[in-house]
Parts: structure tokens; sequence; C-alpha cells
């Protein structure tokens, strides 16, 4: 039990895939020890000698077609010998390429043909229209292609982008589609080429992706990898999507490279980060989750000096992470700006040291008025954590005027343009902005994890309500009625799916 007395959550012990999740081969499925070369455009390279050990690119013609059974191979000369090591050399996969097993017998290669992924018909919560009701719904979600894993969703919780598009009646908005991309989950299967999760792995689904190989993933000044670019309701490498409705065949778009509104989902290798699961103690799946967006959002991009005054613009998940972490890094005077009194509390215990309600300021002063009096001269960082861009504004008129630094981290649902004078600019001031607030997920999130295991970094203040998969239209109206930070969705309805009373 917890100490709020409900049922732990706990990390499920064994991966349990759907009904149709393994494919079956029947008694004519081809083997290695009988593939014989028919030729065509998926050229393999010459069959190998008997006894030898079959490449995998056999197996995989085999399961295309490209390939037939023959009694068995003829002999061969040490010339063809000696043409076959050249074209094995030739066509040999790159390391990062290779599979982790190759068959050697009949025995092992019916097993890698009985591993390969089926359709999984599953719930998901489905997004018809703009701002109605998600839909419960049957789906089907494809096997992962290459370079992707299919993930089992223990957990999701929604986020205010995850309104944001919602609500939204035009492009990049998409219907229907699968919103959800805050969750964690286990690995059910993954495609070709996939090193670095394997079946059963934990993992923590991301939107920013990191491909580790891009002059911007090796960089330490960008997060925004240039290899895995963002196409919206789409896969990032083949544009197209792994849901369809089961009832009708219908394509469902999926939303920001993850869709965790969904018992399974896949997801792009990139757009995965592995967690260590099975150390002691273990991080819990509901605080995990939180990693994946919210909290970490803030974390490297509050990286203040110790001393500096801090104002934060919207105190949700995100502005309550960076007052949190600035806090940590030794910021004097962190002010808080919100419009909803009863965050106050929360607020204080994660670190805000002062709070301005743009509704009691009399209506004579603005809040960058207010804020440039209380610091006398401005605040030395503003971050705005909503996405408005008249208090983008605001809150760069905040800062201080000589090194005044403003960073925008909400998400504005139309892209409008910020509107800021050019002379403020000249004299010192500066505004940036942050996806994931500046981290990289493969790097950083284990980080976190371990900072929170460590008793570092807070996470549970976050969790205010949690409920089932059942009840996901709930946690859209607790969210929209300023009610909650995080709502955990729990795809099991039972176990730690309990209701829970907000503690704001």
């Amino acid at each position: 039990m917890d100490g709020g007395g409900r049922p732990s959550a706990r990390w499920p012990d064994t991966v349990t895939p759907g009904a149709a999740a393994l494919a079956r081969t029947g008694p004519g499925a081809a083997t290695p020890a009988r593939i014989q070369w028919r030729g065509g455009p998926d050229d393999v390279g010459p069959p190998p000698p008997p006894g030898s050990r079959v490449p995998a690119s056999y197996v995989a013609a085999a399961r295309r077609g490209c390939v037939g059974r023959a009694p068995s191979l003829p002999a061969r000369s040490a010339s063809q010998e000696a043409v076959t090591r050249h074209h094995r050399t030739a066509l040999a996969p790159r390391a990062s390429e290779r599979p982790r097993a190759v068959a050697s017998s009949d025995r092992e290669a019916s097993a890698m043909e009985q591993s390969v992924a089926k359709p999984i018909r599953c719930r998901a919560a489905v997004s018809k229209e703009p701002g109605q009701p998600l839909e419960m719904e049957e789906v089907e979600v494809a096997p992962p292609r290459a370079h992707e894993v299919r993930v089992r969703i223990i957990c999701t919780s929604l986020c205010h982008t995850d309104v944001t598009f919602w609500r939204m009646k035009d492009f990049p908005a998409m219907y229907p589609s699968i919103l959800g991309h805050e969750a964690v989950g286990v690995v059910e299967s993954v495609g070709e080429h996939v090193q670095e999760v394997a079946v059963g792995d934990t993992v923590v689904p991301v939107f920013l992706p990191q491909c580790g190989e891009c002059d911007d993933c090796r960089s330490a000044r960008s997060n925004i990898c240039s290899v895995l670019t963002y196409r919206p309701g789409l896969m990032p490498r083949d544009g197209t999507t792994r849901f369809s409705l089961a009832a009708t065949g219908e394509p469902v778009h999926t939303f920001l490279c993850v869709s965790s509104f969904a018992e399974y989902t896949v997801v792009d290798v990139g757009h995965v980060v592995k967690l260590a699961v099975g150390s002691a103690p273990a991080l819990p799946p509901e605080k995990a989750c939180l990693l994946s967006c919210g909290v970490a959002t803030a974390w490297k991009v509050a990286a203040v000096e110790a001393g500096s005054t801090v104002a934060v613009f919207g105190l949700g998940t995100v502005g309550l992470a960076v007052a949190q972490g600035a806090k940590m890094r030794g910021a004097k005077r962190i002010i808080g700006v919100d419009l909803n009194p009863d965050k106050l509390d929360i607020a204080k215990r994660l670190g805000i040291t002062d709070f301005v309600n743009p509704n009691e300021t009399g209506g004579k002063k603005t809040v960058s008025e207010v804020i440039t009096e209380m610091t006398g001269g401005g605040a030395d960082y503003c971050f705005e954590c909503v996405g408005s861009t008249s208090l983008m504004a605001e809150a760069f008129k905040s800062s201080r005027k000589g090194w005044g630094k403003t960073v925008i981290l909400g998400t504005d649902a139309g892209a409008a343009a910020v509107s800021i004078s050019s002379s403020d600019i000249k004299r010192g001031r500066s505004v940036t902005g942050a996806l994931l607030g500046g981290i990289k997920p493969k790097d950083d999130i284990p980080v976190l994890a371990h900072k929170y295991l460590d008793k570092e970094l807070e996470l549970d203040e976050f969790i205010t309500h949690q409920v089932g998969f059942h009840d996901i239209n709930r946690a859209f109206d607790l969210l929209q009625q300023g009610r909650c930070l995080r709502c955990i969705i729990w795809m099991d309805n039972n176990g730690g799916a309990k209701d829970t009373v907000a503690r704001a």
C-alpha cells in the first residue's frame, strides 16, 4: 500500500501480448536449411554452402516469399566459395543494423518465424471531433516496421498540449486521432534494426526524438533531431499510421509520434527511452510517466544561477517544475503568476516565494509593472508556461534590462507572432524557447529518474488525480476546470487506478 492507502502500482513481471500478437507458421513454412535462391528485386546474395550458418537476410527473404524450398543444395566449387565470401562481405549489414541472433538450425528458424508480430486489436480513446468527448473504440494496431517498437501502455497522463490539440478545428489537428504523449509502457514487439530495446523492456515514449547520429543530436547546443522530423498525424520515417478502426478499417492518425491513449501503440525507436526496472527501489510507473513531458520540460531550462530572481507565468505542471528546478539551483526569489489562488499552497511547497494574481492588481498596474517594482528593475529570468502570446510579451517586459532572459515553454495553438520591442532587445533583454525544456530524452530522462529515487526531485506533488482508462474524459474535465495538475490514467481499470482527491 502507498502512503494514501491505495494499492501500490507494480511493474508487470511479463509482457502479455494480445490474442493475435504472434504469427504461426504452417507445416510448409520455409526453414533456413531448405532455402533456395529464386532471384529478383530482393536479391540477398548467393545461397550459403551446406551446413553453414544461414544469414538473417535469407530468413527475412523467406518471409517475403523471395525464396522457396529445395530438398538439398548442390555441391559448390572452390571458386564459387570464394565468390560467396566476397558477396557476404559486401552485403553484410552494418553493426547498427545486425539482428541480435542468427538462426543456425531448423528449430531456431521456426522460432524466429513464430515470433513475427501480427496486428493487435485493443481499446483506444479516439478523438473524432474538435472538443467532443473521446470515444472508446476497438482499434487495430499494426506490427512495428523497421526501426519501430510496439509498446503496451501501463499508464498515461493528460497534458495541456493534448487539450490544446483536442480543441483545434484545423491543421495540425487531424481526425480521427489518438491523443496522448506522456506515458510509460513495456515493449511488446520490435521491428527490424532495433537494438537498443528488446521485448520486455520498460520504456518511456517521448514526443521529441533523439536518433543519436545527426549533427543536432551530437551537439550540446540542440535537442532537435534533424533526422526524425515531425510529420503531423503520421510516423516519422514513412509517413503512414499504424492505427485503424477495427470495425471499418478507417485509418486513425497518430499524435506527436506517441498516441498513448491506447492500450498498445507503435513508436519509432528514436522516440523511446529505456528505463532500468528491477533495481531497488524501483521507479513507480506513475512517476515515470511524468518524466516523458511535464516535469522534464523544466529541468534543464531552469538552470539559473544561485541568487537569481525568477518569475514563472502559469503554475501548472510545467510552471511548478520550473519553480522546483529554480529552487534547487539556488534562486533567492521565485515569483509565481497565476489566476487560480488555489494553487498557492502547492506552489509554495515547490519553491514559489511570492504570488501575483493578475486579477488582484487593482487594474492600475500590469503584471510586468508589479514584478519590476518587486524586484527593483525586473526578474533575471522569466518563464512563460501557458502558451499565450500576450503573456509571452508580458513576461518579456517583466525581465530586467541589461541581462534579463525570457524562456517560452507554453504551446500556442495558433502559432501567432509575439510582439516585443526591438529597442528592448538592444538594451540587453533576450528571449528564447525550448521543446521539452532543452533536454535530450535518452541522455537526461534516466538522470531525472535517478534524481527522484535519490529524493533530489519531487514528483509526487504533481499527481493530484488517478482514474481508469474508461474514465478518461473525466481527466479532461478536471484539467479544464483547473482542479488538477496531472491526472494519471491507468490502462488496467483495477490495481493502481483508484481515483484520488486533489491535494492542491
